[in-house]
């Protein structure tokens, strides 16, 4: 998918990002698309599981 990204263009896309949401805006937006993605993991490997498990609690 990003075979033909090198180095120069990775340089230009972030100068463009830095231009267009300022260097303060970027770490908060790094932080929230982190904590996306590992909610989206989670949700993903919670699909996986099979829904068919026995229900291991005894308390009732």
């Amino acid at each position: 998918m990003f075979e033909g990204v090198r180095a120069p263009e990775l340089l230009l896309i972030l100068l463009i990002a830095v231009l267009l949401f300022g260097g303060k805006r970027l770490p908060d937006a790094a932080r929230g698309l982190g904590r996306s993605l590992r909610i989206f993991k989670a949700e993903l490997k919670a699909d996986d599981e099979p829904k068919d498990k026995p229900d291991t609690d005894k308390t009732a």
